[in-house]
């Protein structure tokens, strides 16, 4: 074979393998596209059951507490397997904590459009942050509380992290906007009402407080609230 052929033959080889390469690279990318839309789709579905688990197992839970409450129960209400939920909760102690974090979820929101709308008026942020409060209490029963005391302990510690959040956040803005409304007292920093707040929540809204008491959450922060609100507003702000 002449030099000038073999030069011309190893430069085909070339090209046809720059072509091979070049289909295998697009044949992939084309496959990827495709999946991503599938892919997509399986996790939508996904998301979708496993909060319809967790939207189930709260109307439940809070109402007769989780521990009558059988994973064999929520798959027979839901249509589903048990094993199903198992595929998405790891355990009924997981399924308990999703709950815990979408209820919280569900209030943070509320909170937030509450001190959105009403960012300077104390007085219709503060009737509506309570009533809103009052509200999401109201879903949690006594048999629910009396479950966390005895069954879970230390789940308990996620609902005093995130509730203590949820105050400060959204309860400490309050009380900066009511002191610059002149309807709470000045006198005492807010951060140290919130402390005072927080400590009185900590101290009497847990499981064998609220047990001991023979109180619901919601009498219980009600209470409280009552409680700091008439030592910290002013004579204009108790005019509400």
């Amino acid at each position: 074979m002449e030099w000038n052929e073999l030069v011309s033959l190893v430069d085909r080889i070339g090209r046809c393998s720059f072509f091979i390469q070049r289909t295998r690279y697009l044949l992939r990318h084309a496959q990827q596209k495709n999946m991503k839309p599938a892919a997509k789709s399986r996790r939508r579905k996904a998301e979708a059951g496993r909060q319809l688990i967790v939207e189930a197992a709260r109307a439940h839970f809070f109402s007769h507490g989780f521990r009558s409450v059988t994973m064999d129960d929520l798959a027979d209400e839901l249509g589903t397997s048990k094993k199903t939920l198992y595929a998405h909760f790891r355990s009924k102690i997981a399924l308990l904590e999703a709950v815990l974090a979408d209820k919280f979820a569900s209030v943070e929101a509320k909170l937030k459009e509450v001190t959105c709308t009403y960012p300077h008026d104390f007085s219709a942020a503060l009737q509506e942050l309570l009533s809103s409060t009052q509200r999401e209490l109201d879903e949690i029963k006594p048999p629910f509380v009396r479950d966390m005391r005895q069954k879970a302990p230390h789940v308990f510690k996620m609902v005093e992290r995130l509730r203590a959040e949820l105050i400060e956040r959204h309860f400490g803005k309050l009380f900066v906007e009511g002191q610059r409304a002149g309807m709470v007292r000045k006198d005492i920093p807010a951060k140290l009402m919130i402390e005072i707040l927080l400590t009185m929540v900590q101290g009497i809204m847990n499981p064998p407080k609220m047990q001991e008491l023979g109180m619901t959450p919601k009498e219980g922060f009600t209470g409280i609230i009552k409680i700091v609100l008439e030592g910290a507003i002013t004579r204009k702000g108790q005019k509400l």
